[in-house]
């Protein structure tokens, strides 16, 4: 193993309700949806129609661009829903689980006696294979592509994020079997670990290169540590996948089925108690938080808080997360707020006695405290970005259009959660995730 990489810049948010390592009890949901728009890019077109019987396993839709990308149902039942939103876009697909937990049978596997182009068919076959990503873009892998190198960041350091050392307990052999399918496609296989952490499950594994790493937010991005070892150039590809989606992968090999069980971690300072669940790939999280949570007007989040997607109480997890973050609504104005000592307000800029607590936990609600203002090239990005890129001068080319600039400014080395802390500690209010998402769709679109 290398040398620690110490991330000198970014940002640590210590929220309160941080996942205690124990497993709540709740009931199973009954209802699980895979949503589109979790995927980047992809037109779904429909397989199967309401009132279907599927297992789990059984291929709900596919991506109209590219037919071979299958999305599949993660419980055996009956397909109860296809909800939409304008001009009839596809937004959810809600399967109502039977309890049964039936699959399709892919049949085990060696992938050590398999081609490449065996591997490879039997994830397209069984699902798998949106959760293989590829850097640039931030979007489902394309399978004819050759990556120069294949990453897995083996800790989350966001906010209130879960411990992958207590996820993967137990699950060492999954874990294996999925690394030797992925060393069938590429050898140059990375495993970023956390400097301060036991990380006994991947320091015992075969066929890895391990980096650790030390310091604040966003170490644990796997774009980040991707910048780190082997920065992306143009014409490049980088696979990436996250560390329960190689335990399912090994499982699809081992055992023959499509297993989309998942450990969530359920956080946040509305939380009663947080802690960890058993549960499934596009689980509805009614089940998970009721009666777990703090009255009042509360926001939902499937993901962690910088990245997150916003749901309702009765909403479905989303394909690629492992936490559930419940926050305080920010739906008050504070007259003169700014006067006053703040010594319950997180402070990034000294604005409040607060940065002097460096170890105390925040409440922290959604208020911007603040509305969109003009664009103003601060410096603040630079400080939370570990990356030798000038984000201002970025998103000025982004929305400008500039294809050129957009190139050498790095752009290919991003993803939204790569600047999710420049969006955080933004004077201006803006949303620099959504523009950088706008700028990756115009790359795809004029150099596809």
């Amino acid at each position: 193993m290398s040398e620690v990489i110490k991330i000198k810049k970014g940002l640590d948010i210590q929220l309160m309700g941080k996942a205690e390592a124990v497993f709540g009890q709740a009931v199973l949901p009954e209802h699980f949806a895979i949503k589109p728009t979790d995927f980047h890019g992809v037109v779904p077109k429909m397989v199967v129609k309401v009132g279907d019987k599927v297992k789990a396993g059984t291929v709900l839709f596919f991506d109209k661009n590219r037919p071979e990308i299958k999305f599949v149902s993660p419980v055996s039942g009956e397909l109860v829903a296809v909800n939409r939103g304008e001009r009839r876009k596809i937004l959810e697909v809600v399967v109502q689980s039977d309890g049964l937990n039936d699959a399709e049978q892919f049949g085990s596997a060696d992938p050590s006696q398999m081609s490449k182009e065996e591997v490879i068919e039997k994830m397209l076959n069984a699902g798998m294979w949106p959760f293989v990503r590829k850097r640039p873009y931030d979007v489902i892998a394309n399978p004819t592509e050759t990556p120069k190198a294949f990453f897995i960041s083996g800790f989350d350091s966001s906010p209130l994020a879960p411990d992958y050392d207590f996820v993967l307990s137990g699950k060492e052999v999954a874990f294996q079997a999925g690394i030797d399918v992925i060393k069938k496609l590429t050898d140059n296989i990375h495993i970023g670990i956390d400097a301060d952490a036991s990380s006994k499950v991947y320091k015992s594994l075969k066929g890895v290169k391990l980096h650790s790493f030390q310091g604040k937010h966003p170490a644990g991005n796997v774009g980040v540590q991707i910048h780190q070892v082997a920065p992306i150039n143009k014409g490049e590809v980088v696979w990436v996948m996250n560390p329960q989606e190689v335990v399912a992968l090994g499982k699809l090999f081992k055992d023959g089925v499509y297993d989309a069980s998942r450990v969530i971690a359920l956080t946040g300072s509305e939380v009663e108690k947080a802690a960890y669940f058993h549960t499934k790939v596009g689980a509805q999280i009614k089940p998970l938080v009721q009666g777990k949570v703090k009255d009042g007007n509360l926001r939902y989040v499937s993901g962690n808080a910088l990245t997150g997607l916003e749901i309702e109480c009765d909403g479905y997890l989303g394909a690629y997360h492992s936490q559930i973050t419940v926050l305080p609504e920010g739906d008050y104005y504070e007259f003169m707020g700014w006067v006053l000592p703040g010594l319950n307000k997180f402070s990034v800029s000294r604005s409040f006695f607060s940065w002097m607590c460096n170890k105390k936990e925040y409440r922290q609600d959604t208020n911007m405290h603040g509305g969109k203002r003009a664009f103003v090239v601060s410096g603040q990005y630079d400080k939370v970005l570990p990356m030798d890129i000038l984000p201002e001068f970025l998103f000025k080319a982004i929305l400008a259009e500039d294809i050129d600039k957009m190139e050498q400014l790095g752009i290919y080395e991003l993803a939204e959660e790569d600047i999710a802390l420049c969006e955080f500690v933004c004077t201006s209010k803006i949303n620099l995730q959504s523009i950088l998402r706008g700028g990756i769709d115009l790359m795809i679109k004029e150099l596809s």
